[in-house]
């Protein structure tokens, strides 16, 4: 197979743009810098060990690294108390089943009818044979392509709306009434790779901003451990710039951040939730601040005790597959998720799928009436049904083409339309999208096919849900 073109990499589908559509065709939206960053450098002995180190750190990191930026300075600051609801929070009835686990809860499946199991072996073959049979396409990157602007983020905790950021793919920073302050699915690194030797995966677009420019992060939430979702370097970052940030992972997620002397972390089933309070810790090992200094004691801050800044947050289904390296093929959970603060609920889709269609030519709509009997993922009307209606919905609506591959996985913007509907989101903003070419689609089609979708099928309200500028931010009402 030549340069460009797909490969599939731990259970995903990825596209490889060509060297020289990287280097040109980017060039007026990315930096100088940042372009810089994309020239080949030799595979050189001191490559291969940055190599074979950089493999060896994504799947089993360094504690070494990590212990330094865990043990802090010992000032006073926020950290999470997490604890159990005295009540469970509404599920299906038949949640305690636990469907999804297989093999005692050591490995994990998507338990509908909706999914269709693909291999690796027969996606990389469906892909090899694309390529050669010249079916396959190479998305366009010239620009512009998505905006990109620098965000403007609050700086104190003081807010009475909704607000959410979008920072490229599925990664979002969302200010809560009250103060709470989430990061999901960060990933800051130019490559979504488990080694950034080959530059391949890279980004084009860049990141708005960098980790150390954002004021306040208490909680970072984690849909699974795919790459373009997880980042070890991020997450090195993260703690050393917020201590004592608190992770929630699904379930079997908890052992690799352990491995890297993360110790903030809460694991969560499908259907689980917990309760956080953020707490002012004095006389602690920890810098204790889940923003840069002591969020408490600037302009503009109140006390821990009288701010009184609580949280529920919840694990949810969704339709996807996990792995981190070709030996751990969903031996973690994935997940969606719920976050409620400060009067507002957000509903993360993370990474999903809605639908397994077949491979159809492309002028058949596979929403056509002829396919109307296909299947579709239960578990987001449950949600709806269980734990809805939701102020603002965060769904994906990128990385699906070749539909008859990537849809058990990936939701299109018909199907994100459908989850948007089935989980009650009053508005809802995409993701996974604009950020790397994973797939077939051209870059621009995610946000015009979700603006089609809306006016066939959400006229009421067809700006419900829409997409925002990399780095733009967008306030939302509560409780309506």
């Amino acid at each position: 197979m030549s340069r460009s073109g797909f490969r599939f990499f731990l259970g995903r589908v990825v596209w490889r743009p060509s060297a020289a559509s990287t280097s040109t065709s980017t060039a007026e939206n990315i930096s100088s810098s940042y372009r810089h960053s994309l020239h080949k450098k030799s595979f050189s002995s001191q490559s291969r060990y940055r190599f074979f180190h950089s493999i060896h750190r994504s799947r089993f990191s360094s504690k070494a690294t990590m212990k330094m930026s865990s043990l802090g300075m010992g000032s006073a600051g926020l950290y999470a108390v997490v604890s159990s609801p005295a009540e469970e929070l509404p599920r299906p009835d038949d949640a305690a089943l636990k469907k999804h686990h297989k093999k005692g809860g050591k490995v994990f499946i998507n338990p509908w009818d909706s999914f269709y199991e693909f291999t690796p072996l027969h996606i990389s073959w469906a892909m090899i044979w694309r390529k050669l049979s010249g079916k396959s396409k190479m998305p366009d990157l010239t620009p512009p392509t998505v905006p990109v602007r620098t965000p403007e983020l609050l700086q104190t905790r003081e807010t009475t709306k909704l607000r959410a950021t979008w920072l490229g793919h599925a990664c979002y920073y969302v200010e809560f009434p009250g103060g709470l302050r989430v990061l999901f699915d960060p990933v800051f690194e130019d490559c979504c790779a488990p080694t950034t030797i080959f530059k391949f995966l890279k980004r084009y677009t860049p990141p708005p901003c960098e980790i150390e420019d954002l004021p306040i992060v208490d909680i970072v939430v984690i849909s699974h451990n795919h790459y373009d979702h997880l980042s070890y370097p991020t997450t090195e970052r993260l703690v050393k710039k917020f201590p004592n940030v608190h992770f929630f992972v699904p379930l079997g997620n908890r052992k690799w951040f352990e491995s890297i002397n993360v110790k903030n972390v809460t694991e969560l089933d499908w259907w689980e939730s917990r309760n956080v309070k953020l707490e002012l810790r004095t006389n602690s090992t920890s810098t204790g601040s889940s923003s840069d200094e002591n969020p408490f004691q600037g302009p503009g801050e109140l006390k821990a005790e009288e701010k009184g800044i609580t949280a529920s947050i919840g694990a949810l289904p969704c339709q996807h597959v996990s792995a981190r390296t070709p030996f751990d093929r969903n031996k973690t959970l994935w997940a969606s998720w719920s976050v409620e603060s400060g009067g507002a609920k957000v509903y993360f889709a993370g990474d999903t799928g809605y639908r397994s269609v077949p491979d159809l030519p492309p002028h058949i709509d596979d929403y056509s009436a002829a396919y109307a009997h296909l299947p579709h993922c239960p578990a987001f009307a449950q949600i709806g049904q269980h734990r809805g209606p939701f102020d603002l919905g965060l769904i994906p609506i990128g990385a699906y083409e070749p539909r008859w591959i990537m849809s058990p996985m990936h939701a299109d913007p018909k199907d994100a339309v459908n989850i948007f509907k089935d989980t009650k989101c009053r508005k809802a903003l995409g993701m996974h999208w604009g950020t790397w070419v994973l797939t077939e689609e051209e870059v621009k089609d995610p946000a015009r096919k979700l603006k089609e979708a809306m006016k066939e099928w959400v006229k009421e309200d067809p700006e419900a849900f829409g997409v925002v500028d990399i780095g733009e931010s967008k306030e939302f009402e509560t409780g309506s």
